[in-house]
């Protein structure tokens, strides 16, 4: 697929629509439900969908005085371990507290038979979601302060103390990217569709060069522009967002993930998100991916992000075994995102970047 221009993908994205009918469920029982559990509800209730987001299926719920969002995980069959709705109401309940931006959680329903599966609720954060890198609206110096404050908030996070907010049981610490890899091809091969050679090379050498982690953090598991809300006018993080693929585990993975913004191949091949390859960076006012690795670096009192070859080379198998999931959904029928059908064409390429990398660190050509 070609890319959207970044206007066309932030009108598909943007905005609430019509309930899919996949997703339809009993709006009065879940009204029901919510009435006398969140304090100062109100009805009548009216729910809308999401158009952005792949994996959980998510809501804008309207009533009279204010607007929630409802996550839940999508009907159907589902991959193990994957759209875990409570691990993603977990950690936002740890980090509202402390003032990490996140919108405010009311609570988790584990019961499936009040719309047909878990979901949470949490706040509505008014704000802007980017769909693209390139910012079109903002001048160099405000695209330079979004930037900076979506690094500053993400060093945040990897300081924080994740013993301190009870999450001694939420991960394990140590050998995380082992167990990416290993997650990964499990759930590349359960939703494969097509042999790709480069992600079975990557499948094969990935384990046998793994980097020695240095130190564990909460990780956010795909951290980027689009999951994120920026205040209505000021440079400002105010809510992070999508915490499905969170854990405990190795930050430089996270980071060097974020990073993929600076090295995905042109074109469309990157899932969509667009890319800043070939970008005059200097005149949009988008720091370097070298600057922007030094800001985050100093943020988190580290001297350099290390093996960064072969964690790109790791990324971007993830990311082609996360859409590779995405493309086996459509086959199954549960996708929630009208366009995953489009993520299809880009795992070959995702894949190729990665033994690409790999090979950049030290992998037999």
């Amino acid at each position: 697929m070609a890319d959207a221009p970044q206007d066309d993908r932030q009108q598909k994205f943007s905005g609430t629509q019509d309930v899919r009918e996949a997703h339809r469920f009993d709006v009065a029982r879940l009204e029901a439900y919510l009435a006398g559990r969140i304090e100062g509800f109100r009805t009548p209730l009216e729910v809308r969908q999401f158009k952005g987001g792949q994996s959980n299926p998510t809501y804008q719920l309207v009533t009279p005085n204010r607007n929630y969002v409802l996550r839940r995980k999508p009907p159907g069959k589902l991959l193990p371990s994957a759209h875990a709705v409570d691990r993603e109401y977990r950690i936002i309940s740890a980090l509202h507290p402390t003032g990490f931006p996140v919108a405010k959680p009311y609570l988790l329903c584990e019961d499936e038979s009040v719309i047909g599966t878990m979901f949470y609720v949490m706040d509505c954060v008014e704000g802007r979601i980017y769909w693209g890198p390139l910012l079109p609206d903002q001048s160099p110096r405000q695209r330079g302060e979004i930037y900076d404050a979506m690094n500053e908030t993400f060093a945040r996070l990897h300081n924080m103390d994740w013993r301190k907010l009870g999450l001694e049981d939420f991960g394990k610490p140590g050998n995380y990217v082992g167990r990416q890899v290993a997650r990964w091809t499990k759930q590349y091969k359960a939703s494969e569709t097509e042999r790709i050679d480069e992600m079975e090379k990557l499948i094969a050498w990935l384990p046998q060069h793994l980097p020695a982690d240095a130190r564990d953090s909460i990780v956010h598991g795909d951290y980027r522009l689009d999951n994120m809300v920026l205040h209505p006018t000021e440079p400002k993080v105010i809510a992070v967002l999508d915490w499905e693929l969170c854990t405990i585990g190795d930050p430089m993975a996270d980071f060097t993930y974020h990073l993929m913004q600076w090295m995905m191949p042109e074109g469309g091949t990157g899932g969509g998100t667009g890319s800043l390859l070939g970008v005059d960076l200097a005149a949009m006012g988008i720091p370097t991916l070298e600057a922007y690795t030094q800001a985050y670096c100093r943020r988190t009192n580290r001297p350099t992000v290390p093996n960064m070859d072969y964690y790109a080379a790791y990324n971007f198998f993830r990311l082609a075994g996360i859409l590779q999931g995405i493309v086996g959904r459509v086959r199954d029928g549960t996708a929630s995102n009208a366009n995953a059908a489009q993520n299809a064409a880009a795992v070959r390429p995702l894949a190729e970047r990665g033994w690409h990398f790999a090979k950049r660190a030290g992998a037999p050509g």
